[in-house]
């Protein structure tokens, strides 16, 4: 959500991909792309944006954090990251999601999402379950 020198970003794409592939994810056994290769993700983004309301985002702890740390200026894209976390999701119909503590929150509006677009538009997105961990 914050601008970024695009070496920087480059360099950043690739230090991932070198994590991921150094957890143990076996390349010949899954799917490794780039998101921002996929404009689905973004598309879908603004679908579901159009059916979330902003009060529901300024409730977030997360926005209301990293606002206040940026001097009360947050962007639009810090306010509306975490319906873009929902459509990365949703787009891919996920039933269980890994997550951490401090991402229940976001998850619990993929949910709300996901139950307000099948209640508008029929059953469609399945919803989505967090898995936690301790670690």
């Amino acid at each position: 959500t914050m601008p970024k020198e695009p070496a920087v970003l480059r360099q950043n794409i690739l230090d991932t991909t070198a994590a991921v592939l150094a957890c143990g994810i076996d390349p010949k056994k899954c799917f490794l792309f780039r998101q921002s290769l996929v404009p689905e993700h973004a598309e879908l983004a603004w679908i579901l944006g159009c059916l979330t309301n902003v009060p529901r985002l300024l409730r977030l702890p997360q926005w209301k954090m990293k606002r206040a740390s940026q001097n009360n200026e947050g962007t639009v894209g810090l306010l509306t990251y975490p319906v873009l976390q929902a459509a990365d999701i949703l787009l891919y119909k996920s039933t269980r999601v890994p997550v951490g503590e401090d991402q229940v929150l976001h998850l619990e509006l993929a949910q709300d999402i996901a139950q307000h677009f099948n209640k508008k538009y029929g059953e469609f997105f399945p919803v989505p379950k967090a898995i936690l961990s301790e670690l």
